[in-house]
C-alpha cells in the first residue's frame, strides 16, 4: 500500500511541475509578443482617405484625383466632358 501512495504522490508532483513550466513558458511568449505588437502600432498610418466626386454625365463616383475637372464640373473622362451633362 505504501508503494502505491508513493507513486501517486510522484505522479501528482510531476504533473504539478509540468503545469508550472507550461505557465511560465506561456508568460514568456506573451512578453515576447508584446513588443512586436507595439511595433505594429507605431507603423506609419495609411494614406488619408480621398474624397469622391460624381461624374456630371453618367453619375459614377470616382476619386477626386482621377476625375477630369472642366468648367467647374467633374467628369469621369474627357469623352464625357465633351458630351456634357445628360438630361
Amino acid at each position: 500500500m505504501g508503494k502505491v501512495i508513493f507513486w501517486v504522490v510522484v505522479i501528482i508532483g510531476g504533473l504539478f511541475i509540468a503545469r508550472m513550466m507550461a505557465q511560465q513558458n506561456a508568460r514568456e511568449d506573451a512578453e515576447e509578443r508584446q513588443p512586436k505588437q507595439a511595433a505594429k502600432r507605431s507603423s506609419p498610418p495609411s494614406p488619408p482617405l480621398e474624397s469622391m466626386v460624381r461624374c456630371e454625365h453618367c453619375g459614377i463616383h470616382l476619386p477626386r484625383s482621377e476625375a477630369v475637372l472642366i468648367g467647374g464640373k467633374t467628369w469621369c473622362s474627357p469623352e464625357h466632358a465633351k458630351l456634357g451633362k445628360r438630361a
